[in-house]
């Protein structure tokens, strides 16, 4: 089973007059099954911190390990096979094609794997209709809301069966009840597959489906004993 290690990781950003510390000495433990949620204001360094972990951009010192590999070490195939294979990333500002139907969108990553189309799109059908999408599989992103163009972007990162899952603000713009289902989605998805997640975001509904939380303030990481704890959620 797979685990992400994230040890003494350090990232910083030359600013006019100062060093931005986006991430300064972090390190935390995944385990296999667990959903970790990450707050923090915006510019606190949550969404490095998910980059860092995908291997999109490289720790001023420090290390990432995913099952028990460290990520810096991997070849320039090894690691773009990392991020199609084996990482599901929910991107903030979605990255979806605009001209592309939601099933389209949700099948992208498999085409560049390989997959033909018509593969691709049988995998993509039923996690849009897990997210609630399954009467808008033809409509393109200028058709749909910005909540359901959320909703394509989770389904394609999961239509490759991530062994990682990382997810920047997933239900910023949801409303109460379809946050709540997202989230219960999350977590299903990471304890039925038995993989870890990171989770950033602003949403305190959060807490009550994380395994853990941690507060990211300055750079540096802080358990977070003040949001609800996943166990006594209650659907």
């Amino acid at each position: 089973m797979s685990s992400l290690q994230l040890r003494e990781l350090v990232k910083h950003y030359p600013s006019p007059g100062e060093t931005v510390r986006a991430v300064d000495g972090v390190s935390l433990t995944i385990s296999a099954g667990q959903l970790v949620a990450l707050y923090g204001p915006s510019g606190s360094g949550k969404s490095t911190l998910l980059q860092l972990a995908a291997g999109l951009i490289a720790p001023d010192s420090g290390s990432v390990f995913f099952d028990g590999r460290d990520i810096a070490g991997m070849s320039a195939g090894e690691s773009a096979a990392y991020r199609l294979r084996d990482i599901g990333f929910v991107f903030q500002s979605f990255h979806l094609i605009t001209g592309a139907s939601a099933l389209e969108n949700a099948a992208i990553k498999l085409l560049g794997d390989g997959h033909s189309l018509r593969e691709a799109k049988q995998s993509a059908r039923p996690w849009l209709e897990r997210v609630g999408l399954g009467s808008r599989l033809e409509h393109t992103p200028a058709q749909m809301s910005m909540g359901e163009r959320q909703r394509v972007a989770i389904a394609r990162a999961l239509v490759n069966e991530p062994r990682l899952l990382l997810t920047d603000e997933p239900t910023g713009n949801l409303d109460s009840e379809r946050s709540r289902e997202i989230l219960r989605l999350l977590t299903d998805i990471c304890q039925e597959r038995q993989i870890p997640g990171l989770l950033a975001t602003h949403d305190p509904q959060a807490g009550a489906f994380a395994a853990s939380t941690h507060r990211l303030h300055d750079g540096r990481l802080h358990p977070d004993r003040s949001i609800e704890p996943a166990a006594s959620y209650t659907p």
